[in-house]
C-alpha cells in the first residue's frame, strides 16, 4: 500500500490490487475532511470482483467484451471470462493484477502492469502516473502494444464519487449509445441540448441509471449543497467516451472516462458509435484525467 500526500489532499494506493486509488481525501478551507470518492469505512480492494470504490484503471479495454469476444470488425479472437456475474469479460485485467512501482515521492508515483502470456494475443505495457498538487489529482494512463500484430484496444478509468440525496451532476454530450437488455447496444442516438445533465440535474432517481455517452466536451462536476463540497472530473480527448452508472438508491455515482463505448470489444453497434483504437506493435494509446474539489 502506498501514500501519497500534497497540501490538503491525500491518497491510499494499492499496487498489488490492481493499482487502485483506494481513497482520495481533501481537508477544505474549513478545516472538515471530504472523501473525494466512495470509500466506505473498513472496505478492502478485491481482484475477485471490480470494486465498488476508488477509483482504477481499464485495460486492455474499458467495461464490457460480451461473451468474452473481441471484434473490431478485423479482427477476432476470445479473451477468458473474467465477469463474476457471468457474461464475459468486464474492465479487462488491470483491475485483477498486481501492479508494479517503478518509482514513487511524496505527492507521485509511477505504476505499471504488463502482460505477456494469456490464451488471447493481448500483449501489452500499461501505466499510471498518479499525482497530488494542491488543487487536485491528476492520472495519466498509456498503454502499449507489445504483440506481434495490431490489436485492438482501449483504456479508462473508473472513479466512483460520493452520491447524496441533493448530489447534482452537470455534464454535457452530444450523443448517446441505445442500450438494451444487460447494457448491450442497439444503436446510438443525438442529444438535444447537451443530454439529461447539460442543466445539472439532481442525479437520484430512484432507479438505476446507465449511459455510455459520445462526444462528450470533457468536463463534469458533481455538487453535493448538503456536504459543501464540489468535484470537477476532467479529461483528455482520447477519453470522451464516459459511461455513467449507479444502481437504485446507491451512495455512490460513475463517471468513467474512457477512448470507446461501452461494448465496443465485442458489438457492432457500440463499435460504430466509438470503436476500439487499432495498435501496431510498439504502438500507444495515452489519456489523462483529473478530479479537483472545491468547496461551495
Amino acid at each position: 500500500m502506498l501514500h501519497l500526500q500534497a497540501g490538503p489532499l491525500r491518497a491510499r494506493i494499492y499496487p498489488e490490487a490492481g493499482g487502485i486509488i483506494a481513497a482520495l481525501e481533501w481537508r477544505g478551507p474549513d478545516g472538515r475532511r471530504h472523501k473525494l470518492l466512495h470509500a466506505p469505512d473498513g472496505a478492502v480492494p478485491s481482484t475477485a470482483a471490480p470494486s465498488m470504490m476508488g477509483s482504477w484503471a481499464m485495460a486492455p479495454f474499458a467495461n464490457r467484451a460480451f461473451d468474452g469476444v473481441i471484434d473490431d470488425g478485423v479482427t477476432h479472437f476470445q479473451v477468458p471470462d473474467n465477469n463474476p456475474r457471468g457474461g464475459g469479460n468486464i474492465h479487462g485485467f488491470g483491475w485483477q493484477s498486481a501492479w508494479d512501482i517503478l518509482g514513487q515521492t511524496e505527492s507521485h508515483t509511477v505504476l505499471e502492469h504488463r502482460r505477456s502470456a494469456g490464451p488471447d494475443p493481448y500483449r501489452y505495457r500499461v501505466r499510471q502516473e498518479i499525482g497530488l498538487d494542491e488543487g487536485g489529482l491528476t492520472i495519466a494512463l498509456s498503454i502499449t502494444n507489445e504483440a506481434d500484430q495490431t490489436l485492438p484496444f482501449g483504456i479508462g478509468h473508473h472513479p466512483w464519487f460520493p452520491c447524496a440525496a441533493d448530489t447534482r451532476l452537470g455534464m454535457a454530450a452530444g450523443g448517446a449509445l441505445i442500450l438494451g437488455d444487460a447494457f448491450r447496444a442497439t444503436g446510438s442516438e443525438p442529444l438535444a441540448g447537451g443530454g439529461p445533465y447539460a442543466g445539472k440535474p439532481v442525479f437520484a432517481t430512484g432507479r438505476e441509471t446507465a449511459w455510455s455517452f459520445l462526444g462528450w466536451d470533457g468536463t463534469a462536476r458533481i455538487e453535493t449543497p448538503s456536504t459543501g463540497l464540489a468535484i470537477t472530473l476532467t479529461a483528455s480527448e482520447s477519453l470522451r467516451c464516459p459511461v455513467v452508472w449507479a444502481p437504485a438508491g446507491a451512495e455512490f455515482l460513475c463517471v468513467e472516462p474512457q477512448s470507446h463505448a461501452i461494448g465496443s470489444p465485442s458489438e457492432k453497434a457500440a463499435r460504430e458509435a466509438a470503436p476500439l483504437t487499432r495498435l501496431e506493435p510498439g504502438e500507444m494509446l495515452e489519456g489523462w484525467l483529473r478530479i479537483a474539489p472545491e468547496a461551495i
